[in-house]
């Protein structure tokens, strides 16, 4: 090779091919020598241990070579061997390209930048993601965001950095001042700002017209553009092992009632139900300060009080909905179409239950009830498929019409975004779960892209109703009051969707399942699994993602380490319940004329032991 065109800083990546006869011909990956000669007074670079890779073994760093000696890509092959020997600057490539998974072998084959392709490096016994990884510590490598296969390769160059950036416009900031803290902490300076360069990066794995502009505009600020990953190298530890704790009884729920009826110690006592949930006859009264409809810090006279102005405030919201005549009625399309989809869901919802079951049942009246008033509470999102999912567990502890129409409220607040029209809460926490999914279990993620399953699609149901449909009853109501505490992060949810396909991984990369069989497969898992295993290895693979020290700062913010870059969603209406199920809730508008309680305002009295609650306790 010639080396008048390379820079004193690039290195070089050269590839001989290893025989069967046992060649001891390496791959050799040193700082290119510029000065001629044949001198090798160069200091050795350090070596590169594969680490979990042992089969990597031909990644070496040797001395640089001599001019003379490197194979000369345009010169004839001396051998048959020799044909498919070549040596490259990484200054000269553009994109790196894996194999598709599921191949007897894998490949890699890099692109430069004059736009072509060097042979193909074949790994027959592994070594893709060693050559990867040693390739990070000279480049920036970032997956692209139309094909997961393929790699946009970037030089560490301050000042091709300073212009990229410049061009992007990725920062306010003076550019030269950005690469300085880029090359220091590359995480916590770019990944929000890598959001913003993806169109950039698809309109670049386009071929441009002769004689145009590479360069595109910024992306307009409205147009949401998923996330840029940026390839790093993340060695997650052991994975601790996790023990959960008995529920929290009445008794120890007694000890933490201090004068006037506050509770004391709030974060031990949230603490204990992550860890070990509630039992079943405590649940009546914690879920209502789970749920924010009391707070943490009122006495027992606040709480009074403040229960008295939110039955005034329900009734007055269903006495709206009440009072329409049938005429009215078929005249407000809006009302009529809310009540039709709720008739027809309450009817299919949970009719299993004993709490539920049979044609005049007032359990399903309450459903019904509740559901109504609450597209009066929120004009703006109505009542959307699935909400019923979520009050009926509710409703069932409860027992208590306005009660349980507040709880359902502060669930709302939690996951309305999962029922918004544009679903891109959905789409987002689709994004995050296949995130710390490619942190988790590379290999897993390889195999579903390999099979078309990639987006996760299959999870979507678990995200939108919290696993309302995959776990028995009685395991629902303990999985929701552990994921209502808040700990140990905002996305435990996610983690319990990581466990589950944890746990399933073997049985769907054994099987050679396509498509269509893992999303039977993930059905077919519905009422099969145990919420305590489930939970178990949830928190297990928290504390494990936690004590990473190179944990990338996206993930980070998924997991409530850092402060997000930016909103996590839109923010919610204005309600008269908080946002947090931790902060006290204000005091509601001044009351008004009280109207009269229907008489659909009853309360359950409950039965001495539900089937349910006895098989968990």
């Amino acid at each position: 090779m010639e080396g008048a065109g390379y820079r004193d800083s690039d290195v070089v990546l050269q590839w001989v091919p290893v025989e069967e006869a046992g060649d001891s011909t390496q791959i050799l990956f040193s700082k290119k020598d510029v000065s001629g000669g044949d001198s090798c007074t160069s200091e050795e670079e350090p070596t590169f241990d594969p680490g979990y890779e042992p089969d990597w073994a031909v990644i070496s760093t040797v001395r640089p070579q001599s001019r003379h000696s490197e194979p000369t890509r345009g010169a004839e092959p001396s051998s048959p061997r020799g044909s498919w020997a070549f040596s490259v600057s990484l200054g000269e490539l553009k994109s790196i390209r894996r194999s598709k998974p599921g191949l007897s072998w894998a490949y890699l084959v890099l692109v430069t930048q004059a736009g072509g392709s060097l042979p193909a490096l074949h790994f027959h016994r592994g070594g893709t993601r060693a050559l990867l990884r040693v390739l990070s510590r000279y480049l920036l490598l970032a997956s692209s965001p139309q094909d997961s296969r393929l790699y946009l390769v970037f030089p560490h160059d301050s000042s091709a950095l300073s212009s990229s950036f410049h061009h992007l416009q990725l920062f306010d900031q003076d550019s030269s001042n950005v690469v300085s803290r880029f090359l220091q902490d590359p995480y916590s300076t770019t990944f929000s700002s890598f959001s913003r360069v993806t169109n950039f990066f698809r309109g670049a794995l386009q071929p441009h017209p002769e004689g145009a502009s590479p360069d595109l505009p910024p992306p307009p600020d409205d147009e949401p553009e998923p996330g840029f990953e940026v390839i790093s190298c993340v060695e997650l530890g052991p994975r601790p092992a996790v023990e959960r704790a008995p529920p929290v009884t009445e008794e120890e729920w007694a000890h933490h009632v201090g004068p006037e009826g506050r509770l004391q110690q709030v974060p031990m006592l949230k603490a204990r139900i992550f860890s070990g949930g509630l039992s079943p006859g405590l649940r009546r009264e914690a879920w209502k300060f789970l749920l924010g409809y009391l707070s943490w810090e009122g006495s027992a006279e606040e709480h009074k009080a403040h229960v008295r102005k939110k039955t005034d405030e329900y009734f007055r919201m269903k006495l709206q909905w009440k009072s329409v005549s049938p005429e009215q009625e078929r005249r407000n399309s809006l009302l009529h179409g809310y009540r039709s989809l709720v008739e027809r869901d309450v009817s299919r919802t949970d009719r299993t239950n004993k709490f539920y079951e049979g044609p005049e049942n007032p359990g399903l009246g309450l459903l019904n009830d509740i559901l109504l008033t609450y597209c009066m509470y929120h004009f703006d999102l109505g009542y959307v498929q699935g909400m019923s999912d979520l009050l009926s567990p509710i409703l069932y502890v409860i027992q208590n019409e306005v009660d349980a129409f507040w709880c359902f409220c502060g669930f709302m607040e939690l996951v309305h975004g999962n029922f918004e029209e544009s679903q891109e809460t959905m789409k987002r926490q689709l994004g995050q779960l296949l995130l710390l999914l490619r942190v988790l279990d590379p290999p897993l993620c390889d195999f579903l892209d390999s099979q078309d399953s990639g987006s996760l699609c299959f999870c979507f149901r678990w995200l939108l109703i919290w696993f309302k449909r995959e776990f028995p009853f009685p395991d629902v109501l303990r999985l929701w009051e552990v994921l209502w505490t808040g700990l140990p992060g905002p996305n435990l949810h996610l983690l319990v969707a990581c466990a589950i396909l944890d746990m399933e991984r073997d049985t769907l990369m054994l099987s050679g399942f396509g498509s269509n069989e893992i999303l039977k497969h993930i059905n077919e898992l519905t009422m099969k699994l145990s919420v305590e295993d489930v939970l178990t290895r949830a928190e297990a693979l928290y504390r494990q993602l936690t004590a990473c020290p190179e944990l990338p700062h996206n993930v980070q913010e998924v997991l409530g380490l850092v402060p997000p870059a930016e909103p996590r969603s839109p923010s919610p209406p204005t309600s008269p319940l908080p946002l947090s199920p931790t902060r006290a809730p204000p005091a509601p508008p001044p009351p008004e004329d009280t109207a009269p309680q229907p008489d659909s305002s009853l309360e359950i009295l409950p039965e001495e032991e539900e089937e349910e609650e006895s098989t968990e306790s």
